[in-house]
C-alpha cells in the first residue's frame, strides 16, 4: 500500500478541522500563547503532521501490515477527539457548567457527535470498507462496539472529573478537558481493536503482521 492522492486530501481535511477546533478550544481555555503567537498556526501545522503520520504508517506497514490502517486511524482518532472536545467545550461555554451530572450529559452528547464522524471516516478511509455489504448487520456491530466505547469514555471522564476532581491548580474547565482526554484515549484503543475485528471485516486480510 502507498500514500495516495486520496490520502493526501483526507489528511488535509481532517488536519484542518482538528487544527481549527483545537485553536478555538485553547482560546476558550485562555491558554497562554506559544511564543506570544496566537494558536491559528495549528491549522497549518496539524495537516502536516497528519500527512506525515499516514505516510509513517505506510512505511511501517512494509513490515507490519497493522500500521497501514493505524496511521489513518490515528489521524481520524485525533480528529474525533477534536470534534468530541469541541462540542463539549461549546456546551460548557453556553451553559457555564463543567462539573456534576450535566458534565456527564454533555460528555455523552459530544461523544455521540464524534461517533458519527468516526463511523464515516473509518469506514471509507481507514478501513476502506466501501465495497462491504454491511447494512444493518455492520451497523449493529458498530453500535455495540461504540456503545461499549461510549461507556468507557464517559465513565472514565466522569471518574476523573467528578471522582478525582481538579488537581495541579487547574480550573474546572481545564480539568474537564483532562477528563475528556483520558476517557477518549482509553476508548480510542478499545474501539480500534473492536472496529478491526468485529465491524469492518472486509479488510481482515490486512490484519496480518
Amino acid at each position: 500500500m502507498y500514500f495516495s492522492k486520496r490520502d493526501l486530501i483526507f489528511s488535509i481535511i481532517t488536519g484542518l478541522a482538528t487544527g481549527l477546533i483545537v485553536w478555538r478550544i485553547l482560546e476558550f481555555l485562555d491558554t497562554p500563547l506559544f511564543f506570544n503567537t496566537p494558536f491559528y498556526w495549528l491549522i497549518i501545522i496539524v495537516p502536516i503532521f497528519w500527512i506525515w503520520g499516514v505516510n509513517l504508517g505506510y512505511f511501517l506497514g512494509r513490515w507490519f501490515a497493522f500500521f497501514n490502517q493505524f496511521g489513518k486511524y490515528a489521524a481520524i482518532g485525533f480528529t474525533n477527539a477534536a470534534v468530541d472536545f469541541g462540542v463539549l467545550n461549546l456546551l460548557i461555554y453556553f451553559s457555564d457548567i463543567a462539573v456534576g451530572f450535566w458534565y456527564s450529559v454533555f460528555k455523552g452528547i459530544s461523544f455521540l457527535f464524534a461517533v458519527v464522524h468516526s463511523y464515516i471516516w473509518n469506514k471509507y478511509w481507514a478501513f476502506e470498507d466501501r465495497k462491504s455489504n454491511g447494512g444493518r448487520n455492520e451497523f449493529a456491530k458498530f453500535f455495540i462496539v461504540t456503545l461499549i466505547a461510549f461507556s468507557i469514555n464517559v465513565g472514565v471522564a466522569s471518574l476523573v472529573v467528578n471522582g478525582i476532581g481538579p488537581r495541579f491548580e487547574l480550573t474546572k474547565e481545564a480539568w474537564a478537558n483532562i477528563g475528556a482526554i483520558v476517557g477518549s484515549a482509553i476508548a480510542l484503543l478499545f474501539s480500534f481493536v473492536g472496529f478491526r475485528i468485529f465491524v469492518f471485516r472486509s479488510t481482515q486480510n490486512d490484519l496480518r503482521v
